[in-house]
């Protein structure tokens, strides 16, 4: 399919974070876009007043008729997170229609345009941001599709005048097989998604062949320590082909200075905390200087980053509270965002409210999910959010608890938090998870900020 034969675009699960993006690219190009999701949120509901209309049951009677006709001006785009039961996708399917996923509809929009693409099993969300700010604040311009709502820009998709483009690759059903970018960049390949991989030598294989899928001539940037053949290394702790150094905090803000075998940019100020976020920019900024982004420009972009919504995202910041909401998911990104908040308040009591994300996940990572939450002053951990799957016998929250030490540690249902803060008034709250948790933020914020 050519894009620019594409006229009508309609998405199954339109409401996710990678689905809305490329609603928002067509809708800017012109097309007539609609789509179906379950749920409403305030992602819905922003698509909704830039003109896209979505429906919110799932019947065939919600797809407009001119829609039901295949054509070759006709693009349907589904998630592989939709319920295979699903009337609408099923109508799709069994009337002949050819469905692409978020993964070939960009290989559709990257080809012939100069492509960085950004993966990893945690990380690839905020670097691709970073990447994306530093060439917009640089006026180096390029088009985003991003993981994440950047703060910056309040989207998830960037609109650019030039033949760059920049990508969060998702590993998620080997999806990001679909690119062949100009610079590869490879922030993590630690074991996830094994409902799909099976285990974690899959995914490390899927990854090798992203990274052999470059182009002719193109650079591959991939964090030190990971099983990859050749490339330029990256890392904050350790020395590598590309280093972060002399990584410091002053008045909360982290500062660093960056270097490689022929540059050096110093005291890069830089405002996300920790240094698993230090080392997403320093990667950022080695794509950058790939691109021919001057220094100076660079390193004033990542003085104006603010960040990417969910992501070590403030939400109160005030003297008597602060409390951050988070995306993380996994064990390991879940330590790196503790340890982000520790460097920086060490001697605050920190309050987490956990809810974990996918039966399959919680099962599979158990002990690394009660290892890492062994070390929070207090918990609250939330039902599973089961997603795309149902339920599997004997995988609830109580095998995390089970496994754990820590005394002051409690499950809760989700209705049940804003209470729980009401009573509580904890000095340092970090809420985190993938699922529906955000739902709570609003509320909470209310809370902290009134008590």
């Amino acid at each position: 399919m050519e894009l620019n034969n594409i006229k009508q675009v309609y998405l199954v699960g339109i409401g996710g974070i990678g689905m809305s993006g490329l609603a928002r690219y067509f809708h800017k190009r012109g097309c007539e876009v609609i789509g179906y999701d379950r749920t409403q949120t305030t992602l819905t509901d922003a698509l909704e007043t830039e003109g896209i209309a979505i429906a919110f049951s799932d019947s065939v009677g919600e797809i407009p008729e001119n829609f039901k006709a295949i054509s070759d001006s006709l693009l349907v785009i589904y998630t592989p997170a939709i319920p295979k039961d699903s009337a609408i996708l099923n109508y799709f399917q069994d009337n002949g229609f050819e469905l692409k996923k978020r993964s070939e509809v960009l290989g559709i929009i990257s080809k012939g345009m100069y492509t960085v693409a950004v993966a990893g099993t945690h990380g690839k969300t905020t670097t691709s941001t970073i990447v994306a700010h530093i060439l917009k604040h640089s006026e180096f311009d390029c088009t985003a599709f991003l993981g994440g709502i950047a703060s910056n820009y309040n989207s998830n998709v960037l609109f650019g005048n030039n033949n760059v483009m920049v990508v969060e690759a998702d590993e998620y059903d080997r999806s990001f097989l679909r690119l062949h970018p100009d610079i590869a960049i490879i922030t993590s390949m630690d074991a996830d998604h094994l409902d799909i991989y099976g285990d974690d030598s899959h995914v490390k294989e899927s990854f090798r062949l992203f990274a052999s899928q470059l182009k002719e001539g193109g650079k591959l940037i991939h964090k030190k320590g990971l099983q990859l053949e050749g490339g330029t290394s990256y890392s904050a702790s350790e020395s590598a082909q590309v280093s972060a150094k002399n990584v410091r905090i002053e008045s909360g803000t982290f500062f660093f200075d960056f270097e490689n075998d022929s540059q050096r940019i110093e005291n890069i100020e830089f405002g996300l905390p920790g240094l698993h976020n230090v080392e997403n920019a320093t990667a950022a900024i080695q794509a950058a200087l790939l691109l021919g982004v001057d220094p100076e420009k660079i390193k004033a972009a990542l003085k104006d980053f603010r960040g990417v919504k969910r992501r070590f995202e403030y939400v109160v910041k005030n003297e008597k509270h602060i409390f951050i909401d988070d995306y993380a998911h996994h064990p390991e990104e879940l330590r790196a965002c503790i340890s982000g908040v520790r460097s920086l308040y060490p001697d605050k009591k920190l309050t987490v409210v956990f809810q974990p994300h996918l039966f399959s996940r919680t099962r599979d990572f158990v002990e690394g999910f009660a290892e890492v939450l062994n070390t929070v002053d207090e918990l609250v951990l939330l039902d599973i959010y089961p997603a795309r799957e149902l339920p599997i016998e004997g995988v609830t929250s109580e095998i995390i608890s089970e496994r754990m030490s820590l005394e002051n540690r409690q499950i809760c249902r989700k209705d049940a938090v804003p209470e729980f803060v009401r009573n509580k008034k904890p000095e340092l709250l970090l809420t985190v998870g993938a699922g529906d948790i955000d739902t709570l933020v609003l509320p909470i914020k209310e809370i902290l900020e009134n008590a």
